[in-house]
């Protein structure tokens, strides 16, 4: 069989919708700089997508850059555009809707595929029913390629490295605070992607009562942690919290599950003897922690909205007429958080997010094993950036793609798998750091009983 000879390094699926004209306009600052020597775009209207083009080149004149035709709905047209490519950046959501035939088309031509998904339902069924065949064919499909969930992912693992033996983490806990100088507008995907996760989250659920294997799960040294207040006030980062049904949680669960079967990481498919034992030597600093997500704000108030637009969600997103006044209105329902429009560019220039990891453990693992032994060193990491779904996700999402085009034989051959697994020992976290990305220890302490 010949190799597949491609005209593109990659194609942005979807550039004229409301993040890929941002994910666009952030690939091009990189264009013409190895290794992205040629992109195109695709999507169902041309039209649109050369209005687009000129919007993200501005004040510049557009690039010379192809536009083909291409619907999720036609998998002749998503073959096409595989055949052409050695990656998809797919920003068509919801992906529950949109997303399988894509990913199926990338997975039959051994094309590789990145989103900004952030439906757990959606990355775990592809997992199973397309991560063999991956293998195969040598297509490395990667989901949740945004703000849902590189910043949780990378951000555990930061606070994860700051644990030096014999010290041990047990629990670290997420609080995503977001920010900004005008009002907070979320993207109308996000929300749409929110109601129909409520919609089905019995089939969730029993999708993973139904699947065969049960992933390992790593050994945690010390208790399970409880459940907890359901209003959290967390002093010392000066924020109110409550928890946040995000994919953050699922994706970072994956990523430790799979370093459990491969306590050395995933191999490179043609990776060099100082690659391997830099990948080793990563891995076996990571330690495995219990994980969780909240959302936080500045004071109680907004977390009392916060809440108030979840009840709503909750409530009407279980019938079809609640979830159709649920999309048809959403400035109404999510009280002003999400428009159909999404934000303007002040409001994304704006806007600002700040993740904070709290990380409870011991300082000598021995203790973890003792009846009744309590916490007594705590670690606190920071990650910071912009606005999170329209600068954030696509600064995240292109560097990810420049890693995967000029590191491919460091990553592995094929398969669908999390982030973190696969970009943890990359030079992902510095890249981010580069561009607008920040990571910070702010403080280790110990806890007093």
């Amino acid at each position: 069989m010949e190799p597949k000879v491609t005209k593109f390094d990659l194609i942005i699926l979807g550039a004229s919708g409301f993040t890929g004209k941002y994910v666009l306009k952030e690939a091009l600052k990189f264009l013409n700089k190895s290794p992205l020597n040629s992109i195109a775009i695709a999507g169902r209207n041309p039209t649109k997508l050369s209005q687009t083009l000129k919007w993200a080149s501005n004040p510049n004149p557009p690039p010379t850059i192809t536009i083909l035709p291409a619907d999720t709905s036609d998998p002749s047209s998503l073959r096409s555009l595989c055949s052409q490519t050695r990656l998809i950046l797919n920003c068509v959501g919801p992906f529950r809707l949109h997303g399988e035939s894509v990913v199926s088309a990338c997975v039959d031509s051994g094309c590789d595929y990145l989103d900004i998904c952030g439906e757990p339902e959606f990355m775990e069924r592809m997992e199973s029913d397309y991560h063999d065949r991956a293998g195969e064919t040598g297509s490395l499909v990667v989901s949740a390629c945004g703000f849902d969930s590189v910043p949780a992912e990378l951000g555990l693992l930061f606070n994860s490295l700051q644990w030096v033996g014999p010290a041990v983490p047990n629990r670290v806990e997420a609080y995503v605070s977001l920010e900004s100088r005008k009002r907070i507008v979320g993207n109308f995907a996000t929300y749409e992607s929110a109601v129909l996760g409520v919609a089905n989250a019995k089939d969730l659920q029993a999708f993973r009562r139904s699947r065969p294997r049960r992933r390992p799960r790593p050994q945690i040294p010390g208790p399970s942690p409880s459940k907890g207040q359901t209003i959290e006030h967390q002093k010392k980062i000066g924020l109110w919290a409550v928890v946040l049904p995000s994919a953050d949680a699922s994706v970072v669960r994956r990523t430790l599950s799979t370093l459990t079967e491969e306590p050395n990481g995933l191999p490179g498919s043609n990776e060099s003897s100082e690659t391997v034992q830099k990948r080793e030597a990563f891995w076996s600093s990571v330690k495995p922690t219990h994980f969780g997500v909240k959302i936080g704000s500045k004071s109680l108030f907004g977390i009392l909205r916060i809440i108030m637009v979840g009840i709503c969600i909750g409530l009407f997103g279980s019938t079809g007429f609640g979830r159709w006044l649920l999309l048809k209105f959403p400035s109404l329902f999510s009280l002003g958080w999400f428009r159909k429009n999404g934000p303007s560019e002040e409001e994304v220039e704006s806007a600002s997010f700040k993740m904070w990891f709290v990380g409870r453990g011991f300082s000598n693992g021995s203790l973890a094993s003792q009846e009744n032994t309590k916490h007594d060193m705590e670690i606190v990491t920071r990650v910071t950036g912009p606005e999170v779904g329209y600068v954030a996700t696509p600064i995240i999402l292109v560097q990810c793609a420049l890693i995967l085009l000029s590191q491919r034989k460091n990553l592995p051959k094929g398969g669908v798998y999390p982030p973190g697994i696969v970009f943890g020992p990359t030079d992902l976290q510095q890249k981010l750091q580069q561009n607008g990305i920040s990571f910070d220890v702010i403080s280790k302490s110990t806890i007093s009983s």
